[in-house]
């Protein structure tokens, strides 16, 4: 028989057989774990004890409606909005005030090493203005332009922005695209202008920009600095000022939006919630619209920046909640969660993401297979902006077609997995999705509709049988000193581009709009424009639907193979170009062999390029000193019939590094 020896926390009890004087005697008590984040908390009896000292849970009715305050902080990349954010919460005594407070809501490697922001993150700040204590709920937002899916998720939650603009830089791609996305949504608009204490600052020069291109007067503009934190106090008037509360229903039945979510493997998922009627506390039944499975609140709370859980939330808050959903596809973002039996409309929730570019994923053993889809699953709740195909290679084995916003965020999903999963992955060639309109009516069948979307190139129909080929086209925004100007229309003419619109926003910054085909920006064309301009370019751009096109389908041969993964859909005028550098990064990439290696870009059965790795070459004439021709020849002879030999049983293979090396084009090409 067993028995519980030690009082006080369950942690601190130690099961021993019963019998031994021990199991009758108190014993010390080991030392309980450390905790992270929030007071861990346990219970003894009716007495509760924390390893961190003992926390309140906030009383969230304190607050009502018209002391709320939900806001975002837009702007382009690198123009200090983490910062503001820092700032922010400093000031309002969320955190406390120390040197090392850089970037506190980029809580993933990936955002610290790179110095980006990549998720949306969610704080409440409680802050005393004139008397009043009101309720502040921030959300710092990405700036690059393939995390716009989060930027315009996080504006669904949201009363108003803080627009925030480099005093140095000025208004920038990216800064244009998020106020529309603002402006669309009929939020209300702050402009901020950061990082006044620069050398090079000239904000006057930015509220003219300001009022130029948005239209909204000088005065209204804020002029901060974040790092040194000059007038940041004035923002947080302004928010409380000129940001409306939200309108909302407290006395009707609970009717929340799910904007986020991620997943914890001990607590399941923990979902980010925007309460728009109602409130729902610890105990509630609650029903997701989507999936119409019925869950129980563990757990409610806000980010303060960390979890701190409270009794309730009410209408107009935001929070997060845990309600033991255990599986990662039962929290859909844009899902609509209300009381059991207490049916309400559900919310409009968010348009789904439009995958820009398509990469399969292979794990690099296949036995890795089923570590490596649980995690593209745990990582796809968090990032729901990446779509996922099931998908096969010869050559890779069973993997996924993954489609991603742009570059960057393919870039970043693959870090995440090797960080955060420890995951190794092989990633093929990026490509955009393609549209044939069929001809054949027997392929009409099979396909059960005239036009399909290719998303692998490998399954590109040959010619034959397609009436016309679609590419994606988009309409690129660009701002830049006007010296650059000329460079960057060869550039962009060079990329097929047509021009749309040319506007100048003040003396020396030119606005250029451009519509591009899809595939001749999606890899390169952001660090071709980058290097022509000194880096001043930016650079947005927004889906503009399809327009026909000359497309072939190029294969890459290794000594006659084709290199399945390495398959890639080109414009008719460009496949002689495109075959060339392929052919010739590849010989960069491949290792050589004791064999010669034929590298050749082919169109159908016509070989348009080709490049050559040399075989290594043992000396075999060396234990000749002098002697007959005929001694000579007849080893040279033996030594290329082992070659050949060789040829025919060698297996090539293309290193994992070389599939996003090969397809970057030079800028000249």
């Amino acid at each position: 028989m067993w028995t519980l020896a030690g009082r006080g926390c369950r942690r601190g009890r130690v099961l021993l057989p019963w019998g031994t004087g021990a199991a009758r005697s108190e014993l010390p008590r080991p030392r309980p774990a450390p905790s992270f984040g929030a007071a861990a908390e346990c219970w003894a009896g009716d007495r509760l004890c924390s390893s961190a000292g003992r926390k309140e849970k906030p009383d969230m009715s304190k607050f009502p409606v018209e002391d709320i305050r939900n806001f975002s902080i837009i702007a382009h990349v690198d123009h200090g909005k983490s910062t503001l954010a820092d700032r922010l919460l400093e000031l309002t005594g969320t955190i406390d005030k120390t040197k090392n407070n850089k970037q506190v809501l980029d809580k993933l490697q990936v955002e610290r090493e790179r110095g980006i922001t990549v998720k949306a993150q969610t704080a409440s700040l409680f802050y005393n203005f004139e008397g009043k204590q009101y309720l502040l709920n921030l959300i710092d937002t990405p700036g690059h332009v393939d995390f716009s899916y989060e930027v315009s998720r996080s504006l669904s939650a949201c009363q108003g922005v803080l627009l925030v603009i480099d005093a140095n830089e000025g208004i920038q791609a990216q800064t244009v695209a998020n106020f529309f996305l603002a402006f669309e949504a009929q939020l209300s608009v702050i402009p901020v202008i950061n990082k006044i204490d620069l050398k090079n600052a000239d904000p006057e020069m930015v509220e003219k920009q300001i009022e130029k291109v948005f239209d909204i007067p000088r005065n209204e503009c804020i002029k901060i600095s974040a790092k040194l934190g000059t007038n940041v106090e004035s923002v947080l008037q302004a928010v409380i000022e000129r940001i409306p509360p939200p309108k909302v229903h407290r006395k009707n039945p609970l009717r929340a939006l799910v904007f986020d979510s991620i997943f914890d493997q001990y607590r399941g998922v923990i979902a980010n919630v925007a309460l728009f009627d109602g409130m729902v506390s610890k105990g509630d039944k609650i029903v997701s619209a989507h999936t119409q499975k019925t869950y129980e609140v563990n757990e409610v709370g806000v980010l303060n920046p960390n979890e701190q859980p409270t009794l309730k939330l009410y209408a107009g808050q935001v929070g997060y909640l845990i309600a033991g959903m255990k599986d990662v596809t039962e929290a859909q973002i844009g899902d609509t969660l209300y009381l059991h039996n207490h049916p309400v409309e559900p919310l409009p929730g968010f348009k789904s993401a439009k995958p820009m570019v398509f990469a399969g994923m292979y794990p690099t053993d296949q036995s890795e297979y089923n570590n490596l889809k649980s995690a593209i699953e745990k990582l796809t709740l968090n990032d729901s902006s990446v779509t996922v195909h099931r998908d096969s290679s010869l050559a890779l084995g069973a993997g996924w077609r993954l489609g991603f916003l742009g570059l960057l965020h393919m870039e970043v999903f693959n870090q995440r997995l090797e960080q955060e999963y420890n995951t190794s992955v092989i990633l093929t060639t990026p490509t955009v999705p393609y549209k044939a309109i069929l001809s054949s009516a027997k392929l009409i069948k099979e396909y059960r509709e005239k036009e399909i979307t290719i998303i692998n190139p490998a399954q590109f129909p040959d010619k034959s049988k397609v009436a016309e080929y679609l590419e994606p086209v988009v309409l690129g925004t660009i701002i830049t000193p006007d010296e650059y100007t000329g460079k960057i229309m060869a550039l962009c003419q060079a990329r097929r581009a047509v021009q749309k619109h040319l506007m100048f926003i003040d003396q020396n910054r030119v606005m250029l709009k451009y519509l591009f085909p899809l595939n001749e920006i999606v890899v390169d064309f952001y660090d071709s424009l980058k290097s022509l301009s000194s880096g001043y370019a930016s650079f947005d751009y927004e889906d503009a639907g399809y327009q026909t096109a000359e497309l072939v389908k190029m294969d890459i041969l290794l000594n006659g193979n084709i290199v399945e993964e390495l398959v890639t859909v080109v414009h008719k005028e460009k496949a002689y170009s495109v075959g060339k550098t392929i052919c010739e990064r590849l010989k960069d990439s491949l290792p050589r062999q004791l064999f010669e290696i034929a590298i050749q870009a082919a169109i159908g059965s016509k070989i348009i390029a080709r490049e050559t790795v040399k075989a290594y070459k043992k000396n075999v004439l060396a234990k000749c000193y002098g002697g007959d021709i005929t001694r000579k020849m007849k080893l040279l002879k033996r030594q290329a019939e082992g070659k050949k030999k060789l040829r025919k049983i060698g297996n090539i293979e293309v290193p994992k590094d070389a599939f996003i090396k090969v397809l970057k084009t030079q800028s000249n090409k």
